[in-house]
């Protein structure tokens, strides 16, 4: 198949798109007025009950990078700085002073340390208050709700209960037989269809969506992460927004960066990464970005076992609008 080709066939979106899909797709008051995790809320503890009996050998995969200095964040970039750099790992007490006689005040010979990062430096959540639509976060909360001292509604750790049930891997990169997508490759609604259909697997209400591009295995075999953060990436097309609403997923996750396609559909209009503008304030969406999936295909082409239990939880950081995550898929 002709990728540039499939890529060049993606229709543009304008800002009068973005609004009638707003519309279209807004979930406010869905969970009352009160709601603050949007779509989480469709896992069930039935949903978790049916994910825990997936588990059939035991294995544990974990999807998370090393949280390191050799980071996504290191890389060359086309984005303007927001101020994300790869974690800051610093002793506070180490071996050698044990070794050489400096104690704590209770003689005890132990190390301890500290680390400084931001939230989304690595393999993490969004939260529900990391994107606004206007002046709005999701379900129709002020925007100025988020403030210096965090965000006082849809903060992460209203999440601390979630991000657990069914997952389900959709490896398009492998469906066209490529060790990557190429940049600007848009992953439609009728793509996601076709993979479901050739790996035997449907998405449903409450599920973990992940779905492989193959873009974080090339930067990492290129040997650098250079144009990963904020740069071009195969991703999902705009009109997947109505096949996630359709299909009720709790959250969806990529192996890239920010999960949309870029360059997208509506550069040309002036708009950037409208899918974000839609997937987290107006339907409620959590979406995990730049987690590790190589394993986990690897293991899912082997036995074509597509699904399995998705355990990933936030940092329970009040007022934080993302979240570092050690995802973990249990087969």
């Amino acid at each position: 198949m002709d990728m540039t080709l499939l890529v060049s066939k993606l229709p543009p979106v304008t800002r009068q798109d973005v609004d009638d899909a707003a519309a279209r797709l807004k979930n406010w008051g869905r969970w009352g007025p009160d709601d603050e995790i949007g779509t989480l809320n469709f896992t069930t503890p039935d949903d978790v009950v049916k994910a825990a009996s997936l588990v059939k050998k035991g294995r544990v995969m974990s999807l998370a990078l090393a949280f390191d200095n050799t980071g996504p964040q290191g890389g060359k970039t086309k984005f303007p700085p927001v101020g994300r750099f790869n974690p800051i790992h610093l002793m506070l007490r180490t071996g050698t002073d044990a070794y050489s006689g400096v104690l704590d005040k209770r003689g005890i010979r132990s190390a301890d340390d500290i680390v400084i990062m931001p939230m989304q430096c690595g393999t993490q959540w969004d939260g529900l208050g990391h994107i606004f639509f206007d002046n709005y976060m999701w379900n129709g909360y002020d925007c100025r709700l988020v403030s210096s001292f965090g965000a006082a509604k849809c903060g992460i750790e209203k999440t601390r209960e979630k991000m657990a049930g069914r997952g389900v891997l959709l490896d398009v990169a492998r469906h066209y037989k490529v060790d990557t997508l190429p940049d600007g490759f848009g992953i439609t609604a009728a793509i996601l269809d076709e993979v479901e259909k050739a790996q035997g697997v449907k998405v449903g209400r409450g599920d973990y969506l992940l779905i492989r591009t193959g873009q974080m295995e090339a930067k990492m075999a290129e040997g650098n992460w250079d144009f990963y953060s904020g740069g071009d990436a195969p991703g999902l097309a705009f009109d997947t927004l109505d096949w996630l609403h359709a299909k009720q997923v709790a959250a969806v996750a990529t192996d890239t960066w920010g999960v949309e396609v870029r360059p997208n559909q509506s550069e040309a209009a002036g708009l950037n990464q409208p899918w974000h503008w839609l997937c987290i304030p107006i339907l409620g969406l959590t979406m995990g970005e730049i987690f590790f999936l190589k394993e986990l295909a690897k293991d899912c082409d082997e036995d074509r076992v597509y699904e399995f239990m998705f355990v990933a939880p936030a940092l329970p950081v009040t007022g934080a609008v993302g979240s570092p995550a050690n995802p973990l898929a249990i087969k």
